[in-house]
């Protein structure tokens, strides 16, 4: 897994990803329910993601993300914040290498531990400043903890 912090917020008018279509189409977006029922037709060939909800114990959906291009993980409330938890395992425990989105109330203020868990996408809610969800990802230089990108925390590498 790479180490770079990189977080692509997402456009909506611009976002390739989409409502289902008839068939089976790039950059189609699914919900779980979606999922189970075209699962055995998609062409391996095309790109797919699927929505998530934040109750959904993802260590259930192992066999499938292999073929999952996006997760899109909710936050049906700001202060409700499964869905870290969720993209931690995802990336850490379970090894997804793809993108992680984080959907729904996502507030500039949450940008942070987006990154430190996981996420590496995030459409921000409509109200939500892009300049200054970027700044919020530069507040801090360092962490005493370790996260899912580096598990060594910045200033254990630090030599006295």
């Amino acid at each position: 897994m790479s180490t770079a912090r990189i977080m692509r917020f997402v456009d909506p008018v611009r976002d390739p990803w989409q409502e289902p279509a008839d068939a089976p189409a790039a950059h189609t977006l699914l919900s779980l329910d979606q999922w189970s029922v075209v699962r055995s037709e998609w062409p391996a060939s095309v790109p797919v993601g699927v929505l998530v909800a934040n109750t959904v114990d993802v260590e259930t959906l192992t066999g499938d993300l292999p073929r999952w291009s996006l997760v899109a993980l909710q936050f049906p409330k700001w202060t409700d914040g499964r869905a870290y938890s969720q993209a931690r395992l995802l990336r850490a425990r379970l090894g997804y290498a793809g993108e992680i989105r984080a959907t729904g109330e996502v507030l500039v203020d949450m940008l942070p531990l987006l990154q430190r868990s996981g996420f590496n996408a995030a459409l921000l809610r409509p109200d939500q400043n892009r300049e200054a969800a970027q700044r919020a990802l530069r507040f801090f230089v360092g962490h005493y903890q370790g996260d899912v990108v580096q598990s060594r925390p910045l200033f254990a590498r630090i030599e006295a």
